[in-house]
């Protein structure tokens, strides 16, 4: 007899449905090819050709998930971890295997450095007022 005197262990709950540890999800890797390209703030863009990603069978229901859902509007990799509710290192190897499927590609922001300072946007602004 089980703990709750109805012969089920309380390790089962019949509300939670089926439980996959996030390691199986992406098949033990703990990184992928692309991801040194995806930061929390990545956009992950659904490419036009990915018509139906139902039909590959290489690709998880959650590989399908994140197609879908960056379709009609891009996301970014933190939101997609959200909407998921996986986590963020287990949707950034699942991208990077959608982006060497060419099912998604990624937009990455652009790093502060390469933003132009501050005092060269006041030059040409000053100067454009000069005109």
């Amino acid at each position: 007899m089980s703990a709750d005197g109805q012969g089920r262990s309380h390790w089962f709950d019949d509300e939670a449905g089926p439980v996959v540890r996030p390691y199986a999800m992406t098949r033990g890797r703990t990184t992928s090819a692309a991801q040194h390209r995806l930061d929390l703030i990545a956009v992950v863009v659904t490419e036009r050709h990915a018509d139906d990603p139902d039909t590959d069978p290489t690709l998880s229901p959650e590989h399908v998930d994140i197609v879908e859902l960056c379709r009609d509007t891009p996301q970014t990799v933190v939101e997609l971890a959200a909407e998921l509710d996986l986590p963020v290192g287990v949707v950034r190897v699942l991208v990077g295997d959608l982006v060497d499927t060419e099912f998604v590609h990624v937009n990455r922001p652009v790093p502060p450095a390469e933003l132009p300072d501050e005092s060269i946007l006041r030059d040409v602004i000053n100067g454009l007022r000069a005109l």
